[in-house]
């Protein structure tokens, strides 16, 4: 087996809370690691790795769903593209859901979506004058999805998520006949 050249980055906490041990981590990589700049860029890649592997998490389960239907390489390719841009709209509201619940859900949702989703969800003719907030939106598009929303159930995950924005398609869908 050839040998293999390994860079070492590591990895401190600088002033931890009081009374706790700072975090500590080391980071082996192939990539040459020169200047502490280059250091920083490695850490850097690093912290995006976990956002990148959800994202090909969602990729996984929502092709999952779709089992041996995809019987070509042309077809697969056609599957996976729209599975791709599916998992990135799921992916980022996810985070976006997280990191800013407060803003209005039209940082995301086009009206015709959120009026849709909210109409459904809250079994009402009309959907409110203000769009909710995005962590409200979230929660009524995980319902969709079949997330039970219970007090210890956290935030709806990105595989409900993909079964609410598919039935959210429908819906959009139905709510634009009947209102134009």
């Amino acid at each position: 087996m050839p040998a293999v050249r390994v860079w070492a980055v590591l990895a401190q906490e600088v002033n931890p809370p009081i009374g706790i041990d700072g975090l500590e981590w080391m980071l082996l990589t192939t990539v040459a690691v020169k200047q502490e700049k280059d250091a920083y860029e490695r850490l850097e890649w690093y912290a995006r790795r976990w956002g990148i592997e959800c994202y090909h998490r969602i990729i996984k389960s929502g092709c999952r769903r779709r089992g041996p239907a995809v019987e070509s390489a042309r077809r697969l390719c056609n599957a996976l593209a729209i599975d791709m841009i599916i998992a990135w709209r799921i992916h980022y509201l996810t985070t976006l859901g997280q990191e800013t619940p407060d803003v209005p859900c039209t940082v995301y949702f086009s009206d015709s979506e959120w009026k849709a989703l909210t109409t459904f969800a809250n079994k009402v003719k009309e959907p409110p004058d203000l769009p909710p907030s995005l962590n409200d939106a979230v929660r009524l598009l995980g319902k969709l999805g079949g997330h039970l929303g219970r007090r210890g159930d956290g935030h709806p995950g990105s595989e409900v998520l993909w079964r609410g924005m598919s039935r959210l398609a429908d819906i959009e869908v139905a709510y634009e006949l009947y209102t134009t």
